[in-house]
């Protein structure tokens, strides 16, 4: 399945209760379609622990976007065992570079690795300073040179 299409079929449920686990979630959103899968994220960012937490939203992807906006429609701002839902779209996650936020663009390991030189071959303020004096001097005789 295409990740667009997906998308439009994947329902996002915010502000599940802790005592909600996907058998719930699946048993009061089937009435509005063919679900094909529930997750909830654990809180746990770790695989070996599993103690039961969330982090307090689920996503349902649909057979049919129809049946997404029907979910939707139906269930935003709706009580489940005593919270109230907020049911939306899912948009997709943002890529690392977007999780950046307002960070400068050369702040990122990939851009600096892609564009940065060596301040000696940059023509930085060190590349300049590197020059021997009789550099210097043989710049300046042949400006005068050329003005003349």
């Amino acid at each position: 399945m295409e990740e667009g299409t997906k998308m439009k079929k994947t329902v996002f449920i915010g502000g599940i209760g802790d005592d909600v686990n996907e058998a719930v979630l699946y048993e009061h959103f089937a009435t509005f379609g063919d679900i094909i899968e529930v997750q909830i994220p654990p809180a746990s960012t770790d695989p070996n622990r599993q103690d039961g937490k969330h982090r307090g939203f689920g996503f349902v992807t649909y057979g049919s976007s129809a049946d997404a906006q029907d979910a939707i429609d139906n269930m935003d701002l709706n009580e489940l065992r005593g919270r109230v839902l907020k049911v939306s779209l899912a948009k997709p996650m943002k890529t690392p570079v977007q999780l950046g936020g307002n960070r400068a663009v050369w702040e990122s390991e990939e851009w600096l690795k892609q564009y940065v030189k060596p301040l000696d071959q940059s023509g930085g303020v060190q590349g300049r300073n590197s020059k021997k004096p009789e550099d210097e001097t043989k710049e300046a005789e042949d400006q005068e040179m050329a003005e003349e």
